[in-house]
């Protein structure tokens, strides 16, 4: 496909390099090009409209005309556009904020530490266990087990724990110290015959012997998303965190929840470790923070690890670690009028609401031939797409069948997303309601896939 000289889309192709692209067809097709939003739905610089059902990347939570999140903004642009929290220094959006989500955090949250995206605020709980560990002078208690399919983000290494090959091959991930253990996905791996708990047993079980053969005393925490994402919506089975966490308990490993996609409503509840009653040592959260209007991520701990860091910091001088943009007053006080608005509006309440309707017409979508499993929880959602209904036969990997199908669905107006594992997902902003429900599954049903 060629472009007109001078073009958004040329000038594009001549100059930007695009994350998760296959970068040889885009020198050939360039790039849909949005100019504006309103609501839950989104244009292109030709004037079609789109609606938005991946909230962006699962993170324009309150849809793309919040005038209160652009009035906060500004407000603070003229205030104090910019100070940082080095060394002692603070600014009024940093204190509230982080006020706020102790308040409503998961667990017994003690503290919060402010970065930009949900992949530093992995790197930062990586770097803060490691720290943990030598502040409790285990210094051989480093290793991070994750599970196959999890995402985690995409530097050095939340990319060791991102467990997808196509995040690893050629980037040389994962690096030492990162483990991977059972993918939690009972349609794709549960035995014939094998119940939901059974399968969480045999996992549980699984992880169990993975920390004993690399010994206890190295292993240091085990990080999980409450619902894997990116790694095709897979929720987990029935009892499966309850004898996770024993586990975990068992040999003294902490629980890092990853709630970057599933914190602030997504599930049915505030947070997914709430929705799977998760007891966690260390929270991650970012996207819908500030319903993405800035980027802004934070890692909350639990107090006896703060007081442990407070013991190192004494003896080194500081907490050595920090990010120029962390706590960057703006995006605090976008993230602060973001969460004031669940509040207010009981967000949180409303995914409840719609979620029957939602599910309900997901499960519609499980119907068709090629879709093997429709399966979500609150407002997020993914059907798995199969050759063979009755065997669960996968096409292979070189047909893109999940990647094709979403193409398609894009075609008739509306966003969704190709995942590994052939799964499309979608995770509309938690504003929509149950007409434009209808709307988003209708025009999915609309797609023609043979």
């Amino acid at each position: 496909m060629s472009h007109a000289p001078n073009s958004l889309a040329a000038r594009d192709v001549a100059y930007a390099m695009h994350p998760y692209t296959n970068l040889a067809l885009h020198e050939q097709r360039g790039p849909t090009v949005f100019t504006r939003g309103e609501g839950i739905y989104i244009w292109d610089d030709e004037g079609n409209q789109y609606l938005e059902g991946l909230a962006g990347l699962w993170c324009t939570a309150l849809g793309y005309s919040e005038q209160r999140l652009v009035d906060a903004a500004v407000k603070q642009l003229g205030t104090l556009p910019f100070a940082h929290t080095f060394a002692h220094r603070s600014t009024i959006p940093v204190i509230e904020l982080c006020e706020t989500l102790i308040k409503i955090a998961p667990g017994d949250m003690g503290k919060v530490f402010l970065v930009n995206s949900g992949s530093e605020a992995v790197d930062a709980a990586i770097k803060m266990i490691w720290y943990y560990n030598n502040a409790l002078d285990r210094p051989e208690k480093k290793k991070i087990i994750s599970r196959k399919r999890g995402y985690h983000g995409v530097t050095i290494a939340g990319g060791s724990l991102t467990a997808i090959p196509l995040m690893q091959n050629d980037f040389d991930l994962p690096l030492d110290r990162f483990l991977h253990t059972d993918t939690p996905c009972y349609y794709r791996y549960g035995k014939n015959g094998e119940s939901e708990e059974e399968f969480a047993t045999r996992l549980a079980d699984s992880l169990n012997d993975l920390i004993e053969a690399e010994g206890a005393d190295t292993v240091a925490a085990f990080v999980a998303e409450p619902v894997m994402g990116a790694g095709g919506v897979l929720t987990p089975p029935a009892t499966y965190f309850e004898k996770i966490q024993k586990v975990l308990d068992r040999h003294d490993v902490l629980m890092v929840a990853d709630e970057v996609i599933c914190g602030f409503g997504r599930t049915g509840n505030m947070w997914g470790s709430e929705t799977y009653r998760i007891k966690p040592d260390i929270v991650t959260c970012a996207k819908q923070l500030s319903s993405a209007y800035l980027p802004i991520a934070a890692v909350m701990i639990s107090d006896p690890i703060y007081q442990a860091f407070v013991e190192q910091s004494r003896k080194l001088g500081a907490y050595g670690s920090g990010h120029t943009y962390g706590g960057h007053p703006v995006s605090a006080a976008v993230a602060l009028e973001t969460l004031k608005i669940y509040e207010e509006r009981d967000i949180v309440g409303h995914v409840r609401e719609v979620t029957p309707h939602f599910q309900t017409r997901l499960q519609g979508l499980a119907e068709h031939p090629l879709v093997g499993e429709a399966r979500g929880i609150g407002l997020i959602g993914a059907v798995e797409i199969v050759a063979d209904k009755s065997s669960r036969e996968q096409f292979s990997a070189d047909v893109k069948a999940g990647a094709i199908v979403a193409e398609k669905i894009f075609e008739h107006g509306l966003i969704v997303r190709g995942l590994p594992g052939d799964a499309v997902a979608t995770c509309p902003p938690l504003i929509i309601d149950d007409k434009q429900v209808d709307e988003l599954f209708d025009k999915a049903s609309a797609v023609a896939i043979t």
